[in-house]
């Protein structure tokens, strides 16, 4: 191999290895954000915890963040918790800065 050939092969390494990190804090975060809801919702730990995967799984709907919003607000609303679109992106900033935290440190 030459030099070049390493370069390339490297860089495509570390592409994948910070997709795969941005992919995991990103469920991680839906996780917690899931929680949260279902917190709010009073649901029981296990509930939460089945929630919370729902939550994950509404992430693979669109690409972005409008999905877990939307069903979020939906959810939070029909559980008959007073809620808004900015408070539900407030705690999305909130729980993506402690999921980097938490996939980093681990």
């Amino acid at each position: 191999m030459t030099t070049f050939d390493d370069r390339e092969k490297a860089f495509e390494n570390k592409f994948a290895h910070e997709a795969e990190l941005e992919f995991r804090i990103t469920a991680r975060r839906n996780k917690l954000l899931g929680l949260w809801a279902a917190d709010k919702l009073g649901l029981t730990d296990a509930e939460a915890e089945s929630y919370a995967k729902a939550v994950v799984q509404a992430d693979f709907e669109e690409t972005g963040d409008e999905d877990v919003i939307r069903k979020l607000i939906g959810d939070l609303l029909k559980g008959g918790v007073e809620t808004s679109d900015i408070e539900v992106r407030e705690m999305l900033s909130k729980k993506a800065i402690e999921a980097r935290a938490q996939i980093v440190k681990a």
